[in-house]
């Protein structure tokens, strides 16, 4: 019995083989390398020791996805494959809309004509558009503000109504917050393409010089420092929430939403401090306008999860840019820092593979 790991290849989902692996389970990747690269996958075999099986392809075509399960014992399914940067959801809209929903629609067809009905989905805070109060729990409006948002709530809402009509589904809905850091060893990490959406691969890429200066969106919010307030959590933590997720859909039926966040929040200006602390290194910013789609103060109230799921996020902000800077440090260009792909990349180009090393 394998599970699948739609997504693999990227910053969470190579984050969640290498505690999938570490835990014995078998591991399909399904990964277009859209937003990823396979050289990830590599460095998870190098991290865990351990082979997993590889599918390069896309989930919006139907064939692939058919292929996948007909040639695997699926057990159960974590899903991470889709498109998720806020602003350009916004410039973009329709192609957010064909990607995310669509390819979960292929993806949960797929499982029910095989009789796979385990899904850990990939949510996300930004179901919850401007929050009424903070820390967020799960049973407040659900009301989201962009694009890639409201791809995320139609999609809780699609498998809500999947596992209202079949009550053997079983389904874990994790609304994680900001997840930053990387993996101990340096490994893996988080490796935008162009200019970074997100704040700590922004700050990296500044620390090594790859970029001059740190765009600030806002310094106006109704915050301490005038700065966006954020739950970041460790990517690890957050992989580590995955397992527990997949545990809890393995023994249950029916559907229920986790936070995943540490509940603490931290403004732009926090992180940067901090960031600066543990690294020596500074980090010239300047303020500019806010970007569209983005919210003052969001961070979680993670005591569902803490219940139900036995998980709490261990790791500090401080480990979080610790480990962020040796990933950067040691891949100023991310994965392209190292142009000698390993033979296993080979496969990727035809229909499935395995990365044994």
């Amino acid at each position: 019995m394998a599970i699948l790991v739609t997504g693999g290849a990227g910053y969470i989902g190579s984050h969640t083989c290498v505690e999938l692996l570490n835990q014995g389970c078998d591991v399909i990747v399904l990964d277009n390398f859209m937003n990823s690269h396979p050289e990830a996958l590599n460095r998870v075999k190098e991290i865990t020791g351990k082979s997993l099986k590889f599918y390069h392809a896309d989930l919006l075509d139907k064939k692939a996805v058919l292929d996948v399960f007909s040639e695997n014992h699926i057990e159960a399914v974590i899903h991470f494959a889709g498109l998720k940067a806020v602003g350009e959801s916004v410039s973009v809209p329709l192609q957010y809309y064909r990607t995310n929903m669509v390819s979960t629609m292929n993806l949960c067809e797929t499982m029910q004509q095989f009789g796979v009905k385990k899904l850990v989905f990939s949510s996300s805070a930004t179901v919850y558009g401007t929050p009424e109060k903070v820390p967020i729990t799960e049973d407040m409006r659900l009301e989201a503000t962009n694009p890639y948002g409201r791809t995320k709530l139609l999609i809780e809402e699609m498998l809500r109504d999947i596992a209202f009509s079949d009550p053997a589904w079983s389904i874990a809905l994790l609304r994680y917050f900001n997840p930053i850091g990387a993996h101990s060893s340096g490994l893996i990490g988080e490796d935008p393409s162009g200019i970074p959406n997100n704040l700590m691969p922004y700050i990296s890429q500044v620390a090594t010089g790859k970029r001059k200066v740190l765009q600030v969106f806002g310094n106006d919010y109704p915050t301490k420092d005038g700065t966006g307030v954020r739950d970041y959590i460790h990517v690890v933590d957050l992989a580590i929430g995955h397992l527990k997720a997949l545990e809890k859909v393995q023994e249950t039926v029916g559907i229920d939403a986790y936070n995943l966040g540490t509940g603490k929040g931290y403004s732009v200006l926090e992180v940067i401090q901090v960031f600066e602390k543990v690294t020596d290194a500074t980090i010239p910013y300047q303020i500019t306008e806010r970007r569209p789609g983005d919210i003052s103060t969001c961070y979680a109230d993670p005591m569902k999860a803490s219940l139900k799921l036995g998980w709490k996020a261990e790791k500090q902000l401080e480990e979080m840019c610790r480990d962020t800077w040796k990933w950067q440090s040691n891949n100023p260009d991310g994965y392209r820092s190292h142009n000698q792909i390993s033979k296993d990349i080979t496969p990727v180009q035809q229909a499935a593979g395995f990365f044994n090393g």
